[in-house]
């Protein structure tokens, strides 16, 4: 479904502020794969991420989705193939429009435009039954304005969205990292029930050590613009944090040296 073949970026090439992102990142998933990644600062997680989206073009590799070698098609080409999610929970909706809105928006996203618009009784009849899945009252105010909701409601409806076309790749880039632990304990669940139910190929960074563990059924670990580490099947599943802090000082040759991730080292998601 996925595969990144020995994928370069450099920023700033040639200047004092040069930064090698991306070393040779080489990953192939399989379809209905769910890989958490997890580095430090600067380990080229999300830049993996954004290379797949195409949100700039790589230096050199090849990026292929369900066959085909996306490396030469812009931003806006892929995003048929692929879901996103986003750390800001205002990003990925639009606040002024309703949330029925949203969710038409996100369904035609793809197919050709015309000058009819408005959400059909059958549509609002799909989204509410939807809506419903989420269990945060959302299918009771589907005419309420995004803007309006909290951010885990606006997270788990940008979820919803990201999903609705069943793309190739869910891209989920720290989507929980902004909210509070019991909200984003609940946008995890969500995104296991959507991931699991549409069988969907999905990527998703995060910083959070236990939740790396607990959600998916792979685990990659970056380092320097290289993956270090990759588990999957039983051996992920008896991973501990403590093993997963080992496997890091094993494969790069130092301590782990980050805040955030040793902060969660015993926050369970």
């Amino acid at each position: 479904m996925l595969e990144l073949i020995d994928v370069q970026k450099t920023f700033n090439a040639g200047t004092i502020n040069e930064k090698r992102a991306l070393n040779g990142v080489s990953i192939k998933l399989e379809d209905g794969d769910f890989v958490t990644i997890i580095g430090g600062n600067g380990a080229g997680k999300s830049t993996t991420l954004n290379a797949i989206a195409g949100v700039w073009p790589i230096d050199g590799g090849s990026i292929i989705i369900n066959g085909k070698n996306v490396v030469g098609d812009p931003e806006h080409k892929r995003a048929k193939y692929i879901g996103r999610v986003f750390q800001d929970p205002m990003t990925g909706t639009a606040a002024t429009m309703e949330i029925q809105e949203n969710l038409a928006l996100a369904k035609r996203r793809g197919k050709a435009r015309t000058l009819k618009w408005g959400v059909t009784r059958r549509e609002k009849d799909e989204y509410r039954e939807l809506l419903k899945m989420l269990d945060l009252g959302l299918e009771n105010r589907m005419s309420t304005k995004v803007g309006l909701l909290s951010g885990g409601q606006r997270q788990a409806l940008t979820l919803l969205m990201a999903s609705l076309q069943k793309p190739d790749i869910l891209l989920l880039d720290e989507h929980t990292a902004a909210l509070d632990p019991k909200t984003a304990a609940k946008v995890l669940e969500l995104s296991d029930k959507i991931i699991a139910e549409n069988n969907l190929t999905a990527m998703m960074v995060t910083h959070n050590m236990a939740a790396a563990i607990k959600h998916g059924n792979r685990l990659i670990m970056m380092n320097n613009g290289k993956i270090i580490y990759d588990v999957k099947g039983e051996e992920k599943k008896n991973l501990t944090v403590e093993a997963l802090l080992e496997k890091f000082e094993q494969a790069s040759g130092t301590a782990l040296n980050n805040d955030r991730m040793l902060l969660s080292r015993n926050s369970e998601m």
